[in-house]
């Protein structure tokens, strides 16, 4: 049984947190480059690299793995004919996070996480 990880959620709890991330990585992919929070940022690193993995061996077990996390076929398309082929000689690290200081209203921490 898997263990919650530590600390607060990004979201109201567990199923928002996982959608949250899943449309950030979705919003990364189609735009290449997406400002978020710190916190935001690192927690949506890990998934967008697997999306980007599995883009790049392109299988259907792969698409259809994908397509259970996010729900655009348009976003998937550009993922397996696009984005991953670009990355096929590269071993990972497919993301870069690079902060822009504190935001404006509540002195968060900003982000910018981009594709490399």
């Amino acid at each position: 049984m898997p263990r919650p990880r530590k600390g607060a959620r990004l979201g109201s709890g567990p199923k928002h947190e996982k959608h949250l991330l899943a449309n950030l990585a979705a919003s990364l992919i189609w735009e290449g480059k997406v400002t978020t929070t710190l916190a935001k940022a690192k927690a949506v690193r890990p998934l967008a690299e697997k999306f980007i993995t599995k883009g790049k061996r392109g299988s259907l077990h792969d698409r259809r793995q994908v397509l259970k996390q996010i729900h655009d076929n348009e976003i998937v398309t550009k993922l397996f004919d696009e984005v991953g082929p670009r990355y096929e000689d590269r071993q990972g690290g497919y993301t870069r996070i690079v902060r822009t200081g504190p935001r404006r209203g509540d002195n968060a921490e900003m982000a910018v996480i981009e594709l490399v």
